[in-house]
């Protein structure tokens, strides 16, 4: 039986990122989350006869400012239409969408997916209004208007994405800028994000696409990444067993949903395919029409962006590139570290307590250092302290302990309310440990000098460990080097 390497998946995605305008794509009703049920809704908003929808200018901004992100060509001339559907969380009927006329085409995102940069390319982005949202009680469902018509875009991929690993990249760089330009919040529990994942296989060496299947709403990183694993073996697992049937009876183009319980995607229904949704141009909406001035304004306007901010700090504060894409891909991360860098010292450390340290001690909680009530200037002081000689990196740890019990406190504080947090610094006191551990150990004293680094390496240990940590690693570097 042919095995899962001899396959090839291709994956599309297309993303959904609620725009956080003010009001909605076409009313004056409140775009906001959380709010008592249909309560944010005018007659436009819930498909009354006679209503006209009047276009959010904001919105299209925000669309282009996207665009100029990915380096996109923005559209001077762009139109909407009208994609019917017969549901009930959509009023109308219909959604006001683009369809052969979006408001960007192409792009590329930049990624970096296992320690390596990838660039993935965007076929369209396109402005559309959301639905609302039907909610299921014990013994009946209700809908919620309160979202539909909140202003979105529609992030479309090409087909370029070949595993789950670069799914969640691709997706997690997309969100990264739409924080960095401040168009949308991102929050997934709440929506705002929402990702829809196309997905065929096909023998490596094939050149033809086979059937795809969708798989619907996933809001969030993980979900998407067991949805896409495995829905591949799924199909791949299909065609092994039915190898001598049409590859289009063997998997039909169809939506299915991921169901986290079962660890499984489940059937919704068969795939329509675009000339179901009976597209025609929007007649209550004029075309949208863009000057060069107003792109070129918008596209120099834009803050730094993740991939500029990832640059600069592996050329100016010398971070690695994983670490550095690591900072960079969560802007309130990002800037929790740009703030601690206005007093620390050293990038790398820094970076290193926050993407390791800190995120370790705080790995079964739930909460990141964002949430933990620690301050990023605390943080810093606790790196300076390191560098400065005036606690070791084992009392460090100690310290961090402390910060995370006491949110809030300040570590130099805590190093001075506490007599076991100040290093040995008297060097005739370390310098008996040091001759104790030089005659103990006279085989590391002969490798070292045979130009085996780890075992000056170990000599510090030892003199450390007897100082329970303590002592100034300076101190003791130097004492060593001097007596071997």
């Amino acid at each position: 039986m042919t095995t899962h390497s001899d396959w090839e998946p291709v994956i599309g995605l297309e993303i959904h990122a609620e725009l956080n305008t003010r009001s909605k794509l076409f009313s004056v009703a409140p775009n906001r989350f959380g709010d008592e049920p249909n309560t944010n809704i005018t007659e436009v908003c819930t498909g009354q006869p006679g209503t006209l929808p009047v276009l959010n200018k904001e919105a299209v901004k925000k669309a282009v400012q996207f665009g100029c992100a990915i380096q996109g060509d923005v559209q001077k001339f762009s139109k909407f239409d009208r994609k019917s559907y017969f549901y009930p969380d959509s009023p109308r009927n219909f959604q006001i969408t683009q369809f052969d006329e979006p408001i960007i085409k192409g792009g590329k995102i930049i990624a970096e997916v296992n320690g390596t940069e990838q660039s993935f390319a965007v076929n369209r982005v396109h402005l559309e209004d959301d639905a609302g949202m039907l909610k299921h009680f014990t013994n009946f469902a209700g809908v919620d208007y309160n979202r539909a018509g909140v202003p979105l875009i529609e992030i479309v991929s090409e087909p370029c994405i070949h595993s789950a690993a670069e799914a969640v990249a691709y997706a997690q760089a997309v969100r990264a800028i739409l924080e960095y330009i401040d168009a949308s919040d991102c929050n997934m529990e709440e929506g705002s994000l929402r990702f829809d994942v196309n997905i065929s296989v096909r023998k490596k060496g094939e050149k033809a696409l086979r059937s795809k299947i969708e798989i619907k709403n996933l809001n969030s990183f993980t979900f998407m990444g067991l949805a896409i694993e495995s829905e591949i073996k799924r199909q791949i697992r299909e065609y092994q067993i039915h190898p001598d049937k049409p590859h289009h009876e063997v998997i039909s183009q169809s939506t299915y949903r991921w169901d986290p319980e079962k660890g499984e995607t489940i059937l919704m229904r068969r795939k329509e395919t675009s000339d179901d949704y009976r597209y025609f141009p929007e007649p209550d909406l004029v075309p949208i029409i863009l000057t060069h001035d107003y792109i070129e304004s918008i596209r120099k306007a834009l803050p730094e962006l993740p991939l500029q901010r990832e640059r600069r700090y592996v050329n100016a504060l010398g971070l690695s590139t994983h670490n550095a894409f690591q900072l960079a891909s969560d802007k309130k991360l990002s800037d929790y570290f740009e703030t601690g860098m206005t007093l620390c010292k050293n990038a790398r450390v820094l970076c290193n307590w926050l993407i390791v340290e800190f995120a370790g001690r705080l790995s079964n909680t739930g909460k990141t250092i964002l949430d933990s009530g620690i301050l990023p200037l605390h943080v810093a002081k606790l790196v300076n302290l390191i560098e400065e000689g005036k606690i070791t990196g084992k009392i460090a740890k100690s310290v961090a302990d402390d910060m995370l019990a006491k949110p809030g406190t300040d570590p130099e504080q805590i190093v001075a309310a506490n007599p076991d947090y100040t290093p040995v610094q008297d060097t005739a006191e370390i310098e008996k440990l040091v001759d104790q551990v030089l005659a103990e150990n006279p085989q590391s004293i002969a490798d070292f000098k045979a130009g085996r680094d780890k075992a000056f390496a170990f000599l510090v240990g030892q003199v450390m460990k007897m100082t329970r940590g303590k002592a100034s690693p300076a101190i003791v570097n130097d004492l060593l080097k001097k007596k071997i």
